[in-house]
């Protein structure tokens, strides 16, 4: 990763996921789908990284999820996912994470999420210190997505 790559990423967490045999296809590769998996997990992770936070009592839901595949992941033991921040609004958030395997990214994704309220199905604004804790980690967003 270069110089350049690392300052933008200062303030990412790098969560270092297990890949399983299963998560791969017939040529060697992890499946597309199981990618999603692997953002979820180190998602959920990140989020709940210190116990009861005290943050998203209710949960929070997925509206959107976008990958841009950069080059193949293949079956290793592990892969690096480093996850920030890119938007904070007032009812939802986007977390950037990109998968990196033997240095290089394989793919950089975006996931708006919305904070429940308590009956588990209305979205709320976010929290003061909800706010505070997705603000110390952001970092820059994905560059605009071109479709040739």
């Amino acid at each position: 990763m270069s110089t350049q790559a690392k300052n933008e990423l200062a303030g990412a967490t790098e969560i270092v996921l297990q890949l399983r045999w299963s998560d791969q296809d017939a040529l060697g590769h992890v499946n597309n789908a199981r990618i999603v998996t692997l953002m979820e997990e180190a998602r959920i992770r990140w989020t709940r990284e210190d116990g009861k936070t005290g943050r998203f009592e209710f949960g929070t839901v997925v509206a959107s999820i976008q990958i841009d595949y950069k080059r193949p992941l293949y079956y290793q033991p592990e892969m690096v996912i480093r996850m920030g921040i890119s938007r904070v609004g007032n009812k939802s958030f986007t977390v950037r994470g990109i998968g990196y395997q033997d240095d290089q990214p394989v793919f950089d994704s975006t996931t708006v999420m919305v904070p429940l309220a308590a009956d588990g199905v209305s979205s709320r604004v976010l929290t003061d210190q909800e706010r505070s804790w997705l603000e110390a980690s952001l970092i820059p967003a994905a560059a605009a997505r071109t479709r040739n």
